[in-house]
């Protein structure tokens, strides 16, 4: 009777019995992947892999998200900033567009705001409307941004 018998269904659910219980054994929790930025990054950037992340003390807390970048003769620079100001019904003059959960990091305007998944940007990060918000909520002025190629 304490003999563990387990069939091929058992054995494809990750099931045991044993004197008359079930164990049910849990997949692995996947991880969220590691920022590729310093852990004085509150926000982390990897323009190669598309992706942005909100991070303390080099801790993922938000993220990875999916983002577009600086296209060709605008491209997103790279390396670490401060954050300077943010706004959140920003409307660019330069580029004569809303750009929604404005979030500066840069002194020459390149921002993470709400923008399209699908195109390049003239330096900002596009984020998802739900990301927008999330990184607007979450960044302050003199937060750091790191950019990575």
């Amino acid at each position: 009777m304490g003999v563990s018998k387990k069939g091929t269904l058992g054995r494809a659910l990750g099931v045991t019995a044993a004197a008359g219980l079930a164990f049910v054994l849990a997949a692995p929790q996947a991880q969220a992947s590691p920022a590729p930025c310093s852990a004085a990054a509150r926000a982390c950037v990897d323009l190669s892999a598309n992706s942005a992340w909100l991070v303390n003390a080099g801790s993922v807390t938000y993220g990875a998200v999916p983002i577009t970048s600086g296209k060709a003769g605008y491209r997103t620079p790279v390396g670490s900033f401060k954050v300077t100001y943010k706004d959140i019904d920003h409307w660019s003059k330069a580029f004569n567009g809303p750009m929604p959960f404005s979030v500066f990091f840069t002194t020459s305007g390149v921002a993470f705001h709400e923008g399209s998944l699908s195109q390049l940007s003239h330096g900002c990060i596009h984020l998802s409307p739900e990301a927008a918000r999330v990184f607007y909520d979450n960044l302050a002025p003199g937060d750091i941004v790191e950019v990575v190629r």
